[in-house]
């Protein structure tokens, strides 16, 4: 019995390392793009869905004030008037007054999605043709507008989103948190190497033509799902748009976690994972190499075969690889110092993969919802 677990384990070290080499190519071609040369620079209506005070909010909403770009507007839009991050809103009007701001009130819930009810009471006072949405937490570089919307050069571009990076707070977990990011972020490079194109968004950078949002029937028809930046992504390349990634790396300010709060939070995001993207998903178990390496080494004790002990190092070699052209590719030299957290990291993972599977709700923003095919259903307690 337990040759067949060590011979089972062996397969899912290999595959995995199939997977490494593929991320390292991936990260290698994000990392040699060359920026695209775009000197028409369309309007923009930037949508900033906030609600409460997220670590460091202030920068990340400054950072949007200070774009090299001719002419664009933000509107925040809160639930009421009472919300604590209002204040800071008002600040970056004086600190900016040429810079246009608006915020919109957001009092009808027209879904169980707040965010994106939210989104939709805000896009009906956007003026320009095309649409840029982030979570409140992301900031930007100085030439983040110029960098995406570059990518609609091709009119055959509906969709632009981008990669993110995690400014860990002062926990542990939350270090654990941004190393998790980064290897997220290979996976979103890895993807359209095995499936052909690019069919999701990340909801660090939701830019959209028009066209394409009023093709899918706008907002509405997400307004109940959870994962809707994913959601937007899938309809509007079904519709016949692409979607395409920017060459640009954003930022998140992660809070400090607890280890509890940490563990939620990704099973929250693996939920949800699994729930648009059942398949995708599952396969995820073929690319954790370090457990699949080491229990293969542990099913063949006492005395593992040399092929074993070797396959277990250059799991160990390729996965670091790994983590170190993310950091690469994500400007991050702050993933560096934890590298020693990647056995910790990926041990993590296969709980998390499987928990996902024991339950179907998630706590969002205060609430438990049940998952039923993304959508989110409120569960009264």
């Amino acid at each position: 019995m337990l040759r067949v677990i060590a011979f089972i384990a062996a397969a899912g070290a290999l595959s995995a390392l199939v997977y490494y080499l593929l991320a390292l190519s991936a990260l290698r071609r994000f990392m040699q793009r060359a920026l695209a040369n775009n000197e028409l620079t369309p309007p923009v209506s930037i949508l900033k869905p906030l609600h409460g005070l997220d670590p460091k909010i202030y920068e990340c909403l400054r950072s949007h004030c200070v774009q090299a770009y001719p002419e664009y507007e933000i509107i925040f839009g809160v639930n009421d008037e009472g919300d604590p991050v209002l204040p800071l809103v008002e600040r970056l009007q004086q600190e900016f007054p040429q810079r246009e701001m608006r915020v919109q009130v957001c009092r009808e819930v027209l879904g169980a999605n707040r965010k994106v009810s939210n989104l939709m009471q805000m896009l009906e006072r956007a003026r320009h043709q095309y649409v840029l949405i982030n979570d409140a937490d992301i900031r930007v570089p100085p030439d983040y507008l110029q960098r995406v919307m570059a990518e609609f050069r091709d009119p055959k571009v509906g969709l632009v989103t981008a990669l993110y990076r995690g400014l860990p707070g002062r926990t542990f977990s939350s270090r654990l948190e941004a190393l998790g990011l980064a290897d997220f972020a290979a996976g979103v490079l890895v993807a359209p190497m095995l499936f052909g194109s690019m069919d999701f968004a990340l909801g660090s950078t939701v830019a959209l033509r028009r066209e394409a949002l009023d093709a899918v029937g706008g907002l509405r028809p997400i307004v109940n799902h959870l994962a809707d930046d994913y959601e937007l992504g899938q309809r509007i390349s079904k519709a016949g748009f692409k979607v395409v990634l920017a060459n640009v790396v954003v930022e998140t300010a992660l809070p400090d976690y607890s280890f509890r709060d940490f563990f939620r939070h990704q099973l929250r995001w693996a939920r949800t994972i699994r729930a648009v993207r059942p398949w995708s998903y599952f396969g995820t178990v073929l690319s954790f190499g370090l457990p699949w390496a080491v229990l293969a080494v542990v099913a063949a004790a006492p005395a593992p075969h040399p092929w074993y002990w070797a396959l277990l190092a250059m799991v160990a070699v390729a996965r670091t690889a790994m983590a170190v052209a993310a950091a690469s590719a994500l400007r991050d030299r702050r993933l560096l110092r934890d590298l020693w957290l990647i056995p910790l990291r990926d041990l993590l993972a296969v709980a998390i993969w499987a928990g996902a599977y024991l339950s179907n709700t998630v706590d969002w923003r205060g609430q438990r919802f049940v998952l039923k095919d993304g959508k989110l259903a409120p569960i009264d307690l």
